[in-house]
């Protein structure tokens, strides 16, 4: 068996796609000396965006707010209040579809459709915590400018035009009686905010919003000072920054690894995000697996029968890496009639691409981290705020990331951290940024 290992690992080395040839001190200076550039405004794969979105307020008890959620497919929206024992009551919860998805739509039917989703709770509040999450251009008056939708979304009007500000203009054409306070923000610094509010405050000495599902991001709390790029700042304060790791361009990618971003819908972009996340890191591993093939690593019979899957989902891998043999996956189904080996090379094949991710997932981490310069006292360590079905449920990540975060972040570094779970963290953290910003 070791001698399969071997030779898998020797064919992930001469592709340049070998964990244990990524150095993980290296490469977070890498990853460090990119935030630094990002920050003060120079040219950087890291956009590290300003949220002006504080988080040392109290948060005001038993006080309604509304909450909109703008996510891939869906829109949700509620009301929010705390209670006085912190506690977050959501209320008048809907889903909805998002607009553009299906068809086109103009700039006035995109914030009108969504305007109409809310229109029946406007009443209850003067606030509004709008999380949306495309990228935006956030301003001191925390509303935010839309830069461009996935292709998923289709409404190319409504690129370039103010959130909250279209937002409130919609909402008086239905006959909404008040003017709103809009504060936008996307998922990962909603992440990051109920973190603050629900787990237990004082304990803490920072906060990171991480999420890692079908992509990926980061986001932490940066000393105003440090944010060079940005004018007229409080040197005393501090706020969110928006980190926007997934496009970290400097990570070292492999042969394969340029290949299938060649042939992605958007090659170039995000580079980083298709080495870890979900959306991209099962289809990586199918590609890897037929390279191998190429290279002769399977028998002729597992070559073939991997040359006829057509598609390898991030779910697909974890369902095979918990069961290579007799199991229900695409890859355990059309390698039944080849042998061990072959199963068994492929296991560490597979194995060995999920170990690169959670390495680079914790380079992001600790650097982050490092960056934030809190959680030295282990009394107060850091709260990683973690969200996203790839980080919990793809077979081995998590343990991996924290093996690393150990090695490096704690035992070398000597900055203490911990990783929370909240439940409906995007509402909670929207609510609190519509009431405290």
């Amino acid at each position: 068996m070791e001698k399969l290992r071997s030779r898998v690992k020797a064919f992930l080395s001469k592709q340049g796609m070998y964990h244990g040839d990524i150095s993980l001190p290296e490469t977070c200076a890498v990853f460090l000396n990119e935030m630094d550039k990002g920050l003060a405004g120079k040219k950087s794969s890291l956009a590290m965006l300003p949220t002006y979105i504080e988080t040392e307020q109290d948060l005001p008890r038993d006080k309604p707010v509304i909450v909109m959620d703008a996510g891939g497919t869906n829109f949700r929206v509620a009301t929010v209040t705390f209670t006085r024992s912190g506690e977050a009551d959501i209320r008048n919860f809907e889903v909805y579809p998002m607009p553009g998805i299906t068809a086109e739509v103009s700039k006035e039917e995109f914030f009108g459709t969504m305007a109409g989703y809310v229109r029946a709770i406007a009443y209850r509040s003067p606030n509004v915590g709008f999380c949306f999450s495309y990228p935006i251009e956030m301003f001191p008056s925390k509303d935010g400018r839309a830069l461009y939708f996935s292709k998923e979304i289709k409404a190319p009007e409504a690129a370039g035009q103010m959130i909250g500000e279209s937002m409130g203009q919609a909402l008086s054409r239905l006959g909404s009686p008040d003017p709103k306070h809009f504060v936008l923000l996307n998922d990962t610094v909603a992440t990051l905010l109920a973190g603050r509010a629900t787990t237990g405050g004082p304990r803490y000495d920072s906060y990171i919003g991480f999420i890692l599902g079908t992509g990926t991001n980061t986001s932490y709390i940066e000393q105003n000072k440090n944010i060079k790029k940005a004018e007229d700042l409080a040197a005393g304060g501090s706020q969110i920054v928006n980190v926007e790791s997934g496009g970290f361009g400097k990570a070292p990618r492999g042969r394969i690894d340029k290949v299938f971003d060649a042939a992605s819908v958007s090659p170039g972009v995000n580079t980083f995000e298709k080495m870890i996340s979900g959306g991209y890191l099962g289809p990586l591993c199918l590609v890897t697996a037929l390279a191998a093939a190429d290279a002769g690593l399977f028998s002729k019979t597992a070559a073939r029968l991997l040359g006829d899957i057509s598609v390898a989902t991030t779910k697909d891998i974890s369902t095979f890496l918990s069961c290579p043999e007799g199991g229900d996956s695409p890859l355990s189904l059309a390698l039944a009639d080849a042998s061990s080996e072959d199963v068994v090379i492929l296991y560490h094949l597979i194995d060995a691409l999920v170990e690169r991710a959670a390495k680079l997932t914790a380079i992001n981490l600790s650097s982050v981290a490092l960056q934030s310069r809190k959680g030295l006292n282990p009394s107060r360590p850091i709260c990683i705020v973690a969200e996203g079905t790839t980080f919990y449920h793809l077979k081995s990540l998590r343990q991996k990331v924290e093996y690393y975060l150990k090695q490096f972040l704690v035992d070398k570094k000597h900055v203490y951290y911990e990783i929370a779970t909240i439940d409906n963290a995007t509402l909670i953290g929207a609510a609190i940024a519509g009431l405290t910003n």
